[in-house]
């Protein structure tokens, strides 16, 4: 079921935006080489606990999920780029590390991921970051009061298309409010033109996530991270944005 919220439950979403949006700040600068991802876990879990808000992903499974998560954090390290499973590993020189971070704080939901190169970049890995990015400012700017789903979808493949990119639309955006994943479900491609028009109310978390060489993923065995087909590297961009009569508003800005 798709819902629409008012202007006084998007005001109310607001802390659950700021606290994921500070929280991924924060972690993406504590993210050095030596760290390991189950520290960054357990920092994520302290600023939940101090922030008396609750984790979406320790108790989540879904169908395609091995078991229950079981972690607050997505870790995913350079040819993991969706769902990646925190365990015991040190980041190294060079590592493209996608974060994706949602929480509930007073009984709203914050979805975001931010991905960040680890000690000295590569240039194809800070080409692919900023694919992604570009690609989520456009899904952002095409999500207006009139527009529809397939406008999101056609604007984001197409920068990704321009940079001479696949696009998988297994996973992409979705709806957000009480829970983290709702209706209307929003790919990486689509026709413009096409879907559910955009209407006033309507919470959403958009999110690119692109692979360098490859559109293909697989499972890895902890039953969770997907990884790509070819061991090629991702970069995983994320807002949650609500559609106003005006411009969408960024609930999880990490730049205010």
């Amino acid at each position: 079921m798709i819902e629409l919220y008012s202007p006084t439950e998007i005001e109310q979403m607001r802390p659950a935006g700021r606290f994921v949006a500070e929280t991924l700040t924060e972690l993406a600068a504590t993210a050095k080489v030596g760290m390991n991802l189950l520290e960054l876990d357990e920092l994520a879990a302290r600023r939940i606990k101090e922030a008396g808000a609750t984790s979406c992903y320790v108790d989540y499974h879904p169908s395609f999920g091995g078991s229950p998560f079981g972690k607050v954090l997505c870790t995913s390290v350079n040819d993991a780029v969706l769902h990646g499973l925190p365990h015991n590993y040190k980041l190294r020189d060079g590592d493209l590390l996608s974060l994706d971070f949602a929480v509930n704080v007073n009984g709203w939901v914050a979805d975001s991921a931010v991905s960040v190169v680890v000690g000295t970049p590569r240039e194809e890995d800070l080409k692919l970051i900023d694919t992604a990015t570009r690609a989520l400012e456009a899904g952002i700017a095409a999500a207006v009061e009139g527009n529809k789903i397939g406008d999101i979808s056609h604007a984001i493949a197409t920068v990704a298309r321009d940079a001479g990119l696949g696009i998988n639309t297994q996973f992409g955006g979705h709806g957000v409010g009480r829970e983290m994943h709702g209706d209307p479900h929003i790919p990486n491609d689509g026709r413009p033109g096409r879907g559910m028009r955009l209407k006033p109310g309507l919470v959403i978390a958009i999110e690119p996530w692109f692979l360098h060489t490859t559109d293909e993923i697989i499972f890895d065995s902890d039953g969770w991270t997907l990884r790509s087909a070819d061991g090629s590297r991702g970069a995983h961009m994320e807002h949650t944005i609500a559609i106003t009569e005006g411009e969408p508003i960024i609930l999880t800005d990490r730049n205010l």
